[in-house]
């Protein structure tokens, strides 16, 4: 009786030390940066187009152009918005699919995106924020930007 009990005690302590291995070393992270306006770097809002990096960790992987683009779409931090970046990028936004094909990254977005959208300056901002997050990449040279698999007359003022 008291082998059998030392055999259970040791399996849930392997399968504890398995676990915790598994779930704390998820591999290591790099620094990417995130892209967003900010009003306090062009508190006139003269360059539409011009927007700012943060840098955020993130778990290093093979997906690692979509899951920073996971990162643009939950804005900034508190901290970041206290130093003035913001996002023109509607909430609740979400990746249909990214796919990169001869160094250009082909981004899909659900309708969200473009959800009571107006105005060029806003338009330029998202088209800035999305494109430059994703050129960091070296194996990226062009983004493409669609929403439900449209391209010709997205993202229109």
């Amino acid at each position: 009786m008291k082998k059998q009990n030392f055999i259970i005690i040791l399996i849930l302590v392997l399968i504890g030390i398995f676990g915790y291995f598994t779930f704390t070393n998820q591999g290591d992270t790099v620094t990417v940066r995130v892209f967003f306006s900010n009003s306090q770097e062009d508190p006139q809002a003269l360059d539409c187009e011009k927007v700012y990096s943060v840098e955020r960790q993130i778990s290093e992987n093979k997906l690692m152009a979509q899951t920073v683009l996971e990162e643009l779409l939950k804005g900034p931090i508190l901290e970041e918005q206290e130093k003035g970046y913001f996002t023109s990028i509607n909430s609740g936004v979400n990746i249909n699919s990214l796919v990169i094909e001869d160094n250009i990254a082909k981004v899909d977005f659900d309708e969200q995106l473009e959800y009571q959208l107006g105005g060029s300056c806003r338009v330029m901002a998202i088209r800035s924020q999305i494109t430059e997050t994703l050129l960091q990449f070296s194996e990226i040279v062009d983004v493409i930007i669609s929403v439900n698999g449209r391209t010709e007359d997205i993202l229109q003022p």
